[in-house]
Formats: structure tokens, C-alpha cells, sequence
């Protein structure tokens, strides 16, 4: 690694109808380096005539790459799988510089990424259909599924390899052509996964990918009538407004919004093991993840204990640039990241919450904050009603599993959710009765590529991953022939 450090940041482009379109031909935007500041390169954005061409790019390719055979498919993306392991410490380094997490968890991402194209590899060759016993001999009655067409998707910078791949992969997989526009924050490896592609053979048009202001682009390609299915990573409210927009087009939607994970510690689980396991997964990517636990329900009897436990695990937490070794938390997104943060715990204090540890933006360049844990949060606090994406921990005790349970379900959001319990009672009643789109009992066992993953309630529609993840990129076509004399 210490070589590759090297590495000059690559340039970043565009791609468009097999045609890599760079930051020199075109307006756009900086990217910065959030653990120190610093400009990394510059982003090219698209036109609206680069719109246009990769629509009608992506609506060209579709009328051969849906009529491909399903192994050529699955041997594109497992190529693309291996130049991925190949090429991982490269990938890791640029997802770091972008993005800021530390590199030992960039490394998970890539692998994970590897992972993602493999499994789609395999299940892309079995996409069924099904054979209907017929009311008469001479009818035969089949379903057959088929490529819904051309595809706009929008992933998120917290993830900017896996969230990507996983939206190219569904696409791709089932026979669709897309659009993507990943986040402009952290877009070098989806750059490097576009030249990959290329190189493993995949036909011009099949795969786009543009860069410029969100909402413009968005608004654009869902109002297309070429686009028939959308699919969006990101915030509730952009979710809101982009499904809206696509349902009064009558367009498929996939969407993977925010979260508000309640993690439920019962009084006769492991204690050490659950605040150790949590300090550590909530310490992951600085708490930028929308399925990072976020509201910590602890039952009485044992809330002192754990909250003692994790205090002092989460706390030591080494931050700082991800590229150091030793870092185990890298720093936020960017500033306005550190002030959403500030203000969250401003405000769980003027609601009665007691500081146990961190609070502030250390001193220093870079977007960091500390990690910091409040305790005697009441359920009026901002924290506990709105996700706060980052490093801050709000802890509250509840009496019965009836009563958590109820408190846990009162948001709006539904996408993951976790308990530490022994009681194989209460782990039925917890994974029953929670509502949310995964559930996960004494560990940490989600989003991995042969699992569904998605929410209810304003957590989304939809699911990616698992034997789920070509639904929406697929029609149900039934057909009835009678043999005729």
C-alpha cells in the first residue's frame, strides 16, 4: 500500500455510448478530499445533448442486449468480478481519498463489490418462467418474464462501489440497459468499473454513467419516456420526490431510503458482547450508513452496565484520515455532515440527555467528529426522531418488550433493525413484530448479495439483492396458444 500511495488520483469522465467523455471537455466540479480538504480532481457534467445521447445510447443497446444470451451476460459481470479483486488496492485507495473511510473498510467494500458481481453472474442465468396446467387439452399456458427496458438509477457516497454495482448488476443482469448517476462525492470507482466493463466486453450503450446536479439530472431522465424503471439510494425526502415523479409517469421504482435502526439489548443477553459488536459497527464508516443502529433501547436492569461498556469502547475509537494506519473512524462526508451532528446533540441535551462522551468537531483540518454517546435520551429529542447519520449514539431505557417494541415501531422508518437477547421467546417476538425490512438477532448478518435488502413504511419500495433483485427490472408476460385442427 505504501507504493500505491503514490498513485497519482485518477482522471475522472464520464461514459457515454462506450465513449469516455473527460473533465476537459466539459464544465463541472470539484472533488475534495474530506479528511484534509484537499482538491483531488475535477468532475465533468453532463449536457443536456449528454443526457440525450445516453438515452437514446442506452435505447439503442436495448433492442440487442435484451435478446442476449443470459451466459454472455453472466460472464461480462464475472469478468468484471475477477479485474475487481485484481484491481483492489487501487480501488481501495481512491474509495478512501474520496470518500474518507478508513482503508481496512474500503477493502470490505471491494470485496463486497466482487462478491456482488459473482452472485448476479450466477443468478442471472435463472431467471424462470412457469408452465400453467391448462383448463383444456389443447391450451398451453406459460409465464415468461422479459426485460422491463432502459433504466435510470442514483446511488449514494457512503458506499460508492457496492450501491453502484449493486444497480448495474440487477440492470445488466436481466437483460435492461442503464443510466447511471452515482454521487458526485466519491465517483473515481465508478469510473474505474466503467473502463472494466469495457474491457470485459460489454456493447456500447448497455452502460452509461453521468455526472452534474442532482436534482436536474433526475428530473430529466424519469421524465424521459424511454426510461421505464427507476431505482434510488439516498434520503426519505429525495426518495419522496423522485417516486412521486415516477409514478405519475407510471414508471417502476426501486427505492432504499433512510433508515432509523432501533437496536433492542434485553436484560439476559450477553452484555459485553453486544456493546462491543455494537461500539464497532456503529463506528463503521463514521456512522454513515443507513443501516447503522441509531436508537439504542436498553432494558433497566441492565442499562448501567452497558452503557458503561460502550461508553468507553466507542470512545476509543481512534479517528482521523483513512489512510493512516490505525484509524478505526475516518471523517464525515463533508462539513455540513459535522454540523447536522453538533446540532443533534444540542439539541438531545436541551432535552434532558447527559453528554457521556465526545460532542465536538475535533480541532484540525478535515470533516471529523468524535464519537459521542448520550444517555437518558427521551423519545422528543431530534435524535430519536430523525436519523442522524454519523457518529452519535443516543441511549434509553425501556421496562418490557411490549413497551420497546411499540416505542421502536412509532417512526416512520422500517429498514433495518437489531436485538441481543437469549430468549429464543423474545427473538420471536422481536423479528414478528418489528416493523422493518430486516431484522438481525446477536449479530450483524445484512446486505450481503443473496439477501434481500429493503424497508417499509418511508424506508422504500422494494428490495436489492437476493432472488428479489430482478423483480422490478422484469416484466410477467402470460401467454395462452390453442393448438389449432
Amino acid at each position: 500500500m505504501n507504493d500505491l500511495r503514490t498513485q497519482a488520483y485518477p482522471a475522472l469522465s464520464m461514459y457515454i455510448g462506450g465513449r469516455f467523455i473527460g473533465a476537459d471537455e466539459r464544465e463541472g466540479q470539484p472533488v475534495i478530499n474530506p479528511a484534509n480538504g484537499k482538491t483531488l480532481g475535477k468532475l465533468p457534467h453532463a449536457t443536456k445533448e449528454d443526457l440525450d445521447h445516453a438515452i437514446a445510447s442506452a435505447q439503442t443497446a436495448f433492442e440487442t442486449w435484451r435478446w442476449s444470451n443470459p451466459m454472455n451476460r453472466s460472464a461480462i459481470l464475472r469478468r468484471v468480478a475477477g479485474m475487481v479483486r485484481e484491481r483492489a488496492e487501487t480501488l481501495v485507495l481512491n474509495i478512501t481519498r474520496d470518500q474518507g473511510k478508513p482503508l481496512a473498510e474500503a477493502r470490505i467494500e471491494v470485496a463486497g463489490a466482487a462478491d456482488h458481481l459473482e452472485w448476479h453472474a450466477e443468478e442471472c442465468r435463472r431467471i424462470y418462467g412457469r408452465s400453467i396446467p391448462p383448463r383444456v387439452p389443447s391450451v398451453r399456458q406459460t409465464v415468461i418474464r422479459q426485460p422491463v427496458g432502459v433504466c435510470a438509477a442514483f446511488s449514494p457516497w457512503n458506499f460508492p462501489l457496492n450501491q453502484g454495482l449493486r444497480k448495474i448488476c440487477a440492470a445488466l443482469g436481466s437483460g435492461c440497459t442503464l443510466i447511471l448517476k452515482p454521487a458526485e462525492e466519491a465517483p473515481s470507482c465508478m469510473v474505474a468499473i466503467a473502463g472494466m466493463f469495457e474491457e470485459a466486453g460489454l456493447p456500447p450503450g448497455v452502460l452509461n454513467i453521468v455526472w452534474g446536479v442532482p436534482a436536474e439530472i433526475s428530473d430529466y431522465l424519469i421524465r424521459s419516456p424511454i426510461v421505464r424503471k427507476v431505482s434510488f439510494t439516498g434520503s426519505v425526502p429525495v426518495g419522496k420526490q423522485l417516486a412521486a415523479l415516477a409514478g405519475a409517469h407510471m414508471k417502476r421504482v426501486t427505492m432504499e431510503l433512510g433508515g432509523h435502526s432501533p437496536v433492542i439489548i434485553c436484560d439476559d443477553a450477553d452484555i459485553e458482547k453486544a456493546a462491543t459488536l455494537l461500539a464497532a459497527y456503529k463506528g463503521l464508516n463514521a456512522g454513515q450508513v443507513c443501516m447503522s443502529p441509531s436508537r439504542f433501547f436498553v432494558q433497566e436492569g441492565v442499562f448501567d452496565e452497558f452503557s458503561e461498556l460502550f461508553v468507553k469502547a466507542f470512545a476509543s475509537r481512534t479517528i482521523g484520515d483513512g489512510m493512516e494506519e490505525g484509524t478505526l473512524m475516518g471523517p464525515l462526508a463533508h462539513d455540513r455532515r459535522v454540523e447536522a451532528m453538533t446540532s443533534i446533540v444540542a439539541d438531545a441535551v436541551e432535552h434532558g440527555a447527559t453528554l457521556l462522551t465526545g460532542g465536538a468537531r475535533p480541532e484540525g483540518p478535515g470533516s471529523f467528529f468524535q464519537p459521542t454517546v448520550l444517555g437518558g435520551v427521551t423519545d422528543s429529542a431530534m435524535i430519536m426522531r430523525e436519523e442522524p447519520f454519523g457518529p452519535v449514539v443516543p441511549l434509553t431505557s425501556f421496562a418490557t418488550v411490549d413497551e420497546v417494541l411499540q416505542r421502536a415501531n412509532s417512526v416512520p422508518y422500517g429498514l433495518a433493525s437489531y436485538a441481543f437477547t437469549r430468549s429464543l421467546e423474545r427473538a420471536h417476538q422481536i423479528t414478528t413484530r418489528l416493523e422493518a425490512g430486516m431484522v438481525t438477532i446477536n449479530h450483524f448478518g445484512l446486505a450481503l448479495p443473496e439477501t434481500p435488502l429493503g424497508g417499509v413504511k418511508d424506508s422504500g419500495l422494494g428490495s436489492e439483492g437476493g432472488t428479489e433483485t430482478f423483480d422490478a427490472y422484469l416484466t410477467t408476460k402470460f401467454i395462452s396458444e390453442q393448438t389449432v385442427a
